[in-house]
């Protein structure tokens, strides 16, 4: 949620946030008018209290005769003490429901919408075949890597088995980037793919887009999206000590989505399915170092990337196409050759306070003083990888080169045809 204090400060930067996303301004001024009224329902309480245990002290001073009479006003004050605290708790739920609704506010983004994003950078060539490539659900069935037919049949439309050496990719690419994040600081979590419904609401998922997150109502559980959700839980409502620097995590985890509202989009092959592998990383650190956390994250990015040698692209996606949580976000993409486009590979964002806020972590500063800690998030590795892998790399013969960084543990430099175990 939203700094109050920021709000009151500048309401017109909040308010100009929430036309970038193309979310509702007005909702700054009902926070404001709601927090108005909270401020006065918790004097007005106060200020009774106050009364209340100066009376107190004066029937404890009474004669006897006194006593009664003054007896008789105390209940009176005490219940309108009891109307006066339920007053101030009805106005603060008011006002947490309200920064509840209100988004982060964006920091650098571009205005716009889902086709409004800003190209930094473009890395590799764009590999020029001279004959007609396959797509990687062929080059996955013939290779013996990927069973979209058999998945469907056990679990429904965009399911899938990943098979012998598809297996193996996977886990190549998964614990090639936890490698890389041990070595940049990370402690690996396999955390839990099951949260309580607080912390998903308090990364920010429940929102415009709860209808993309599996619900179990008989044990009310939430199945992740991504082990973002569970690692930003992993210290709500404590103190943490970054004395020492920031705290890095990476999360290894399934993660599933509904993929709502995305019919014909993707469907394709394993970009866009209900279940898939991430190793995801997650970053608490000062807000003061956050815009460069951020820019490590991609730097990780950018390195995974290199090692699996394809070309991809890094854009800073625009106001309105942010999640609720991230200020700001950048995606890398790869170019998938036989859609002629680029295709999301990772995502990295910088939530700056609004998760901390939300889940109550904490960190003291220098002055030894309780902060708001500021959380970031970035993909290293996810089951879609392997569609950039499989069409950028694929030959004449219908072969597929494996990247030299995945040989190790894929045990082949060359996927054939015929040859899968």
């Amino acid at each position: 949620m939203i700094d109050l204090k920021l709000l009151r400060d500048n309401p017109d930067l909040v308010r100009t946030s929430q036309q970038t996303r193309g979310a509702d301004p007005s909702l700054v001024d009902k926070l404001l008018e709601a927090d108005a009224r909270r401020r006065e329902a918790i004097q007005n309480a106060d200020a009774l209290r106050s009364e209340q245990k100066a009376f107190g002290k004066k029937i404890g001073q009474a004669s006897p005769e006194e006593r009664p009479q003054l007896l008789e006003g105390s209940n009176e004050l005490k219940a309108r003490v009891k109307e006066a605290e339920e007053a101030q708790k009805a106005a603060e739920q008011d006002v947490n429901d309200l920064q509840f609704r209100i988004d982060n506010v964006v920091e650098g983004a571009p205005a716009g919408g889902e086709d409004d994003f800003v190209v930094l950078e473009e890395i590799g060539e764009i590999p020029q075949f001279d004959f007609t490539p396959q797509d990687h659900p062929d080059l996955g069935e013939s290779l013996g890597l990927i069973d979209m037919a058999r998945g469907a049949k056990v679990g429904g439309a965009r399911f899938y088995y990943l098979t012998g050496d598809g297996a193996f990719l996977q886990l190549s690419l998964m614990l090639l980037a936890a490698q890389k994040a041990r070595e940049a600081g990370f402690k690996l979590m396999i955390p839990p793919v099951l949260v309580r419904p607080e912390i998903m609401a308090g990364t920010g998922f429940l929102g415009e887009h709860a209808d993309e997150v599996y619900y179990l109502q008989n044990d009310d559980l939430y199945l992740v999206g991504t082990s973002e959700v569970a690692l930003a839980g992993y210290h709500k409502d404590e103190i943490i000590d970054l004395k020492d620097g920031p705290l890095k995590y990476a999360g290894w985890s399934s993660c599933f989505r509904r993929e709502a509202g995305s019919y014909g989009k993707d469907t394709r092959g394993i970009i866009r399915v209900h279940q898939f592998d991430k190793l995801e990383m997650f970053v608490y650190c000062d807000p003061a170092e956050a815009a460069e956390q951020h820019q490590a994250l991609l730097n990780m990015e950018r390195e995974m990337l290199a090692a699996i040698d394809v070309p991809y692209r890094i854009i800073d996606i625009a106001g309105g196409d942010l999640g609720s949580s991230a200020a700001r976000k950048f995606d890398t993409e790869a170019w998938i050759p036989t859609q002629n486009t680029y295709r999301e590979l990772t995502s990295t964002s910088n939530c700056t306070t609004y998760q901390g806020r939300r889940l109550n972590t904490r960190f003291r500063d220098a002055e030894n003083k309780s902060q708001v800690v500021a959380t970031l998030n970035g993909t290293l590795a996810t089951t879609r990888w392997l569609a950039a892998i499989l069409e950028n790399h694929q030959q004449a013969d219908g072969s597929v080169v494996v990247p030299e960084a995945l040989r190790p543990l894929v045990g082949k430099d060359v996927l054939v045809p015929g040859t899968a175990k």
